[in-house]
């Protein structure tokens, strides 16, 4: 088999399908994704498809009729590619279809198997017990307030194991200590996707919220963490502080540019701008 792969990526197809044949003869209980029937069918196709091509330079045919060639031969070459596991050959061959003519069909199998290769290359990638090592590492460096090396830790262990919550939660974390919120806030609801019974990551998620000042949406963050852990001290903390800057804004104990800040935050809140432009709203708010 691995005499047949090697063969097949470098575009050596009837011997390909040969050491193919041959795998089958040697163990005749293995029951093979591709046969030598299916290699030998895209093997024709992709000959055909050369031949067009060829042809077609000769006659000084149409581009577009050259690109058909190379997308059809493109589309051989991926389905083979689901065996071999070599997309390159299929992304060269769709590429140049491109160059002779820019069809939106071809441009559209090339993001496929693109996305196909990236696919198998994170399968390959993926290893928990390696993610896991780098999830520590991480957490050393984040004890040191080492946040950046932290980061790049962290984010090896994502692409090790990318269904890790903690991970999330932890680089939520470091982001959060470099001022960086967007991202963190990120993490944090990627984290709360991956395991919405992830209490940790609606602390993350509320401290995130408290420190962009969105104290209407840390609530609701805080209190869907307290249906899961009534008794959480860092969510009941993080909801205290919470009441205290609110009602700090409603006794007027805020600055004039902090009230404005919000003010420009709440105008760029999609529901709020749903509200205001509601009609029947509006007229509640002038008659108010």
């Amino acid at each position: 088999m691995a005499k047949g792969n090697a063969a097949f990526s470098a575009g050596r197809f009837e011997e390909a399908a040969r050491h193919f044949t041959d795998a089958i003869a040697l163990a005749p209980g293995n029951h093979f994704d591709c046969n030598i029937t299916f290699y030998l069918q895209y093997d024709e196709c992709i000959k055909d498809c050369d031949k067009a091509v060829e042809r077609g330079r000769e006659l000084r045919a149409d581009f577009k009729m050259i690109a058909r060639a190379l997308t059809r031969k493109g589309t051989a070459l991926a389905k083979l590619a689901k065996c071999s596991k070599d997309y390159d050959v299929a992304i060269e061959t769709y590429q140049k279809a491109l160059t002779e003519h820019r069809n939106p069909d071809t441009l559209k199998k090339l993001n496929e198997v693109e996305r196909a290769k990236k696919e198998l290359e994170q399968q390959e990638y993926y290893d928990p017990k390696i993610a896991d090592e780098e999830r520590e590492k991480g957490n050393e460096l984040f004890k040191e307030q080492k946040y950046p090396e932290a980061i790049k830790h962290y984010t090896e262990a994502l692409r090790r194991n990318p269904k890790d919550p903690r991970v999330y939660s932890n680089r939520a974390a470091c982001y959060t200590k470099l001022g960086a919120m967007p991202e963190g806030l990120k993490d944090a609801e990627k984290c709360l996707e991956l395991d919405p019974n992830f209490t940790k990551g609606y602390t993350r998620k509320g401290a995130i919220q408290f420190f962009m000042k969105e104290y209407d949406k840390v609530m609701e963050t805080y209190q869907a963490g307290l249906k899961l852990d009534p008794n959480n001290q860092e969510l009941l903390d993080g909801v205290r502080r919470c009441i205290e800057q609110i009602n700090k804004a409603n006794r007027g104990e805020i600055s004039q540019d902090e009230l404005q800040e919000r003010q420009n935050k709440a105008m760029q809140d999609p529901e709020i701008q749903n509200i205001l432009t509601d009609p029947v709203m509006r007229q509640v708010l002038v008659d108010f």
